[in-house]
């Protein structure tokens, strides 16, 4: 079904841009500081990235980071929800991260958020987070035993990751800090049996939010994986992907993407040095595109038409999804 037309029609009124999905600008903006990452972790593509050809060690520029921010601060008030920075790498890795989120939190008027392994967060950097008010910060963690995260994240140690999220739970607290503290995890056959221990544990250690993630194949880079998904979905029509109408990402070489789980470069768009987001997001690329999602025909979309993963988006009318989280908090302040 990857590059089959069907019935599913364009003029659908349940896909398209409503909601708190806008055609003047994306909801969300994703930040790839950095290809560098300090784990293994064998859900993610990043220890096959790092042997390609596609992998150079790259960080993004200031100069990028700032031009996004100020394009949110223009064009993305009561539009953009949040600036993430996260995707590909570990964004603690990148020596100047500290400077971008505090130009973010400063300059773009709307939510700053961090998504991170933890385990660079000494207390000194906790404290730098809190100072700058990043607005939510997520450890990836998926379980809740050493033995269990040591064979996913792999050179990871739970002792520390762990012993660094409680601190900076504490520290928010001392501190009386806006900053919301999520945990997360990706539910999968060698965690799946601690899912309710790995919630209850961070739910009474004070987390502002714990996140389940389902299992994805990284948009079919995850192959062994992706063959399992392409057969389930071949059971049933193929719907649009959500990002075309969501997000879009800035990533570390400096490229505009339209998806945040691309690591072969299948989703290049522009140099974001020669264009901008907002013609971008409004421009021929991206009506194209969201035409192949809702016309089910990705003959000129390769990249889209392989993935699997399409299922695991969910649109604003088919349930919660980490936006109504960033709503939620956003109703806090």
């Amino acid at each position: 079904m990857t590059n089959s037309t069907s019935t599913l029609s364009i003029h659908q009124p349940q896909y398209g841009f409503y909601d708190r999905l806008s055609a003047n600008f994306p909801s969300q903006l994703l930040v790839d500081a950095t290809e560098v990452c300090n784990l293994a972790c064998i859900h993610c593509p990043h220890p096959d990235f790092k042997k390609s050809h596609h992998y150079d060690g790259r960080s993004l520029t200031l100069d990028l980071n700032a031009k996004l921010v100020d394009e949110v601060r223009e064009h993305g008030q009561n539009v953009t929800q949040y600036i993430r920075y996260a995707s590909n790498g570990e964004p603690l890795t990148h020596p100047d991260i500290y400077e971008m989120l505090d130009y973010a939190k400063q300059n773009s008027g709307v939510m700053v958020t961090l998504t991170t392994n933890g385990t660079l967060m000494t207390e000194r950097r906790i404290e730098r987070l809190l100072e700058i008010g990043v607005d939510v910060i997520d450890i990836s963690i998926d379980a809740f035993s050493p033995e269990t995260y040591s064979q996913i994240r792999v050179n990871g140690n739970l002792n520390i990751t762990r012993s660094n999220v409680i601190k900076l739970i504490e520290l928010s607290n001392q501190a009386n800090a806006s900053t919301k503290v999520v945990v997360s995890y990706v539910e999968q056959p060698l965690n799946s049996h601690e899912t309710q221990d790995f919630h209850q544990f961070w739910q009474d250690r004070g987390a502002d939010y714990v996140v389940i993630r389902r299992l994805h194949s990284c948009s079919g880079a995850k192959t062994e994986l992706a063959n399992v998904r392409t057969a389930e979905n071949d059971k049933e029509l193929r719907r649009p992907c959500l990002y075309p109408w969501e997000r879009i990402v800035l990533n570390a070489r400096g490229d505009l993407s339209f998806c945040p789980s691309d690591w072969v470069h299948g989703s290049y768009i522009a140099d974001y040095r020669t264009t901008s987001i907002y013609e971008t997001w409004q421009g021929e690329f991206y009506q194209k595109l969201r035409a192949a999602h809702l016309s089910n025909n990705y003959s000129q979309h390769s990249f889209c038409g392989q993935c699997p993963d399409w299922k695991s988006t969910r649109w604003p009318h088919e349930g919660r999804s980490y936006a109504d989280m960033i709503e939620e908090f956003k109703d806090l302040e």
